[in-house]
């Protein structure tokens, strides 16, 4: 069989941002602020960051959770697919990386609709669904310790409701999850947490080979 995914050249990659990136001045103002910190590399791409504005827009979400903020980008991404009273639900364990973003949240006029819950994301998650939060978000996204990536995966797809759609990044981590020869941590976490879900009949999905690898998860029931 075949492989016909393209591989981008400098040129066609640039062509790409040309013919489809909307990026506002605020959020390339963000991603170049981000791009100057030595750890840049865990930012999204701006054409990822897109997508989660397209998907959240195409499904009318209202409530949100994102599992690693960062710098604040992908929040904004999601913040402003939202309505007037939606909200996003931001997990990080940074003051440091979130201040940055929540600087350009307020200048874009969304900070009103961002929670940011400045915590380890398990408890988070937990109180969410101690409060009776189950079933009632439409939007999520994963992008933080991979270690976790199954723990966050299980309570937020009791936290979804049915129908509701889980982003999750990074789950090509560079190629070394199809290189046997690595086998650190975080590594051995990210195929084990591609197993699953690729066995979890509770889920269609479908691996994108978008910036390192981009999972949509739609929950069933």
């Amino acid at each position: 069989m075949g492989r016909e995914t393209l591989q981008l050249s400098d040129a066609v990659y640039q062509y790409l941002q040309d013919h489809s990136l909307r990026e506002t001045t605020v959020l390339r103002r963000l991603r170049e602020e981000t791009a100057t910190l030595k750890e840049a590399r865990m930012q999204l791409s701006p054409e990822q960051g897109q997508l989660l504005t397209f998907l959240a827009e195409l499904i009318g979400a209202r409530k949100a959770i994102e599992v690693g903020t960062f710098t604040g980008y992908s929040a904004l991404c999601v913040a402003s697919a939202l309505p007037n009273d939606g909200c996003l639900i931001a997990c990080d364990v940074s003051e440091t990386w979130t201040a940055i973003g929540q600087r350009y949240w307020e200048e874009a006029g969304v900070d009103r609709k961002i929670d940011l819950r400045i915590a380890p994301a398990l408890e988070t998650l937990d109180e969410l669904l101690a409060a009776g939060e189950a079933g009632s978000y439409d939007f999520a996204l994963i992008d933080a310790d991979k270690e976790n990536y199954e723990a966050y995966y299980e309570r937020i797809l009791s936290l979804l409701r049915s129908g509701g759609l889980l982003l999750v990044d990074n789950v090509l981590w560079s190629g070394k999850v199809a290189d046997p020869d690595h086998t650190e941590e975080s590594t051995l976490a990210i195929r084990a947490f591609n197993r699953k879900v690729h066995a979890d009949d509770r889920v269609s999905l479908s691996m994108l080979p978008i910036g390192d690898g981009m999972t949509l998860v739609r929950k069933r029931a």
